[in-house]
């Protein structure tokens, strides 16, 4: 699979697992932390959540002109990984359940976040930067999109577990406890301690409780409620930690193997092998340059609307998988972090198919431009939110379900079976695989050379203005009818197909 491909790519690919590892993590876990934790309703949490993506993906933008400015890629993305272990270390660290103040320690969180997300950005972009001068090289050129491909593929792996830990330590913590796993008690806990909970609420809130214990008996919901939401959270806690570990062993497969990965000319890598300290020359027309730049700028605007779309499965898609699906599958009783393993494992299972068909293709003559393959993706993830709007018709309002909101939860026998939401992972992972890493491609493809730090980073950054949007769809979600909510996350997907198609041969063209 990587004959032909230069020796840097397994290594890069492998540094990378451990920040996927914790990037799945996060997305698996970090929406139902704040609201477990601190008692938030999906909007405020949803706000979080995009400013956390926000930054994770902006600040990648920082990271390449920091790179590109100090010629040190390497120094720069070693930084960034001991800066995304201390940022777990922060949330790894248990806190009693309830809080005694939630602005302290939700502050404290938001700062753990931050110290991830300033780490990934000098880190994510760079590493990218890194593999894309490694298909410079004449010899590798032609492999550049497949070799994009199967670092994409790769570094899912670590994706494709991270989600199965959260929740396994933290079935294994509550049962330690005497507890059982019930995705919808957090919420009925914390609604029950702030008084708000109706009395129809209340009995089935005790019916609940009993069933989650292992005494079968509760005679005070007060000291339940506070019980549970402690061991309940420190699970997540140590879920985080188990973060840290993976980004300890990427950090020494990065050192270890740092002399496979290129040194761009003028970086002070290549200035101790080669002793010359001038920046690489550029030859390359002024008014090129600008048509680059001015092709890169115009898909990063394209993408924002995917990835607005695309993210909302760590979000109102996993707010979908709590309060509207059934957690059991051929008489198996899951979490429902578990779908959030479905992405990173479709990566990796289509990725090789994906591949073969465009090799296939290409020795026909017959392969897609990588313009072309994005508009391609775009069309499949509108196809993926078609699935959840044709599934969610008749279901009722969020205000109706939320126990918090005076609502009952919904009835096991009413909510949609997982498959559903399997489907939707199904789709949307094939338009990821036509989008993300032929987007990453076609950075490094265009980007001048001496931008390809700061371009890399402008493709995240993108990325970013998508997240940033996040919270619209918390928010749709919570006060509209739910298949209306996905219908938003069509329509904008295929909006960003037709704008990709309108501009296709100009992109074409400067891509050669």
């Amino acid at each position: 699979m990587f004959k032909g491909h230069p020796k840097g790519l397994i290594p890069a690919s492998l540094a990378n697992m451990g920040e996927r590892f914790g990037f799945y993590t996060m997305m698996a876990i970090l929406v139902l932390f704040l609201q477990a934790k601190f008692g938030l309703n999906g909007t405020s949490a949803g706000y979080i959540y995009s400013g956390f993506y926000f930054s994770i993906y902006i600040l990648a933008l920082a990271g390449g002109i920091i790179a590109d400015k100090l010629r040190n890629y390497k120094g720069t993305i070693l930084t960034g990984l001991i800066l995304m272990g201390g940022g777990y270390l922060i949330l790894a660290i248990p806190t009693p359940t309830p809080v005694s103040s939630v602005p302290v320690y939700l502050t404290i969180s938001i700062v753990g976040l931050f110290i991830i997300a300033f780490g990934n950005g000098l880190f994510k972009g760079n590493l990218q930067a890194l593999v894309g001068q490694m298909y410079d090289n004449p010899q590798y050129r032609e492999k550049r999109d497949s070799g994009f491909s199967l670092f994409y593929m790769f570094i899912n792996v670590g994706g494709i577990f991270a989600p199965l830990v959260a929740p396994g330590i933290r079935k294994w913590w509550l049962e330690k406890h005497g507890f059982f796993y019930d995705a919808t008690l957090p919420e009925q806990c914390h609604t029950y301690l702030a008084g708000t909970m109706t009395n129809e609420n209340i009995a089935k809130f005790q019916s609940s409780a009993e069933a989650a214990s292992t005494s079968g008996t509760i005679e005070n919901l007060q000291a339940f409620s506070n019980s549970y939401l402690n061991v309940f959270n420190e699970g997540f806690h140590y879920a985080f930690g188990i973060a840290i570990v993976a980004m300890l062993i990427s950090t020494a497969i990065f050192i270890a193997r740092k002399k496979t990965f290129p040194n761009p000319a003028g970086s002070k890598e290549d200035v101790k092998e080669n002793g010359k300290a001038e920046a690489p020359v550029i030859d390359m027309d002024p008014k090129e340059i600008k048509q680059r730049i001015y092709a890169l700028l115009a898909v990063f605007a394209v993408v924002i609307f995917f990835w607005f779309s695309f993210h909302q499965n760590g979000l109102t898609l996993t707010m979908f998988g709590k309060d509207y699906t059934r957690l059991s599958l051929f008489g198996w009783d899951f979490a429902v972090e578990i779908f959030q393993s479905a992405n990173p494992f479709f990566v990796v299972f289509l990725t090789p198919i994906v591949v073969a068909i465009f090799g296939w293709l290409n020795a026909r003559g017959k392969e897609p431009s990588t313009p072309k393959k994005i508009a391609i993706g775009m069309f499949i993830a509108a196809l993926g939110f078609v699935v959840m709007t044709l599934g969610s018709f008749g279901l009722p309002l969020f205000n109706e379900i939320s126990s918090s909101l005076g609502g009952t939860p919904l009835a096991e026998a009413d909510k949609v079976g997982p498959m559903m939401l399997i489907l939707t992972y199904f789709i949307l992972t094939v338009a990821e695989l036509f989008i993300s890493p032929m987007g990453i491609s076609f950075v490094s493809k265009v980007a001048p050379p001496h931008l390809q730090g700061i371009m890399q980073g402008g493709w995240l950054g993108a990325t970013a203005f998508g997240n940033g949007l996040l919270f619209i769809g918390a928010i749709l979600y919570e006060h509209i009818p739910i298949w209306m909510t996905w219908a938003v996350f069509v329509t904008a997907c295929v909006i960003s197909m037709f704008t990709i198609i309108f501009m296709l041969k100009w992109l074409e063209r400067v891509a050669k």
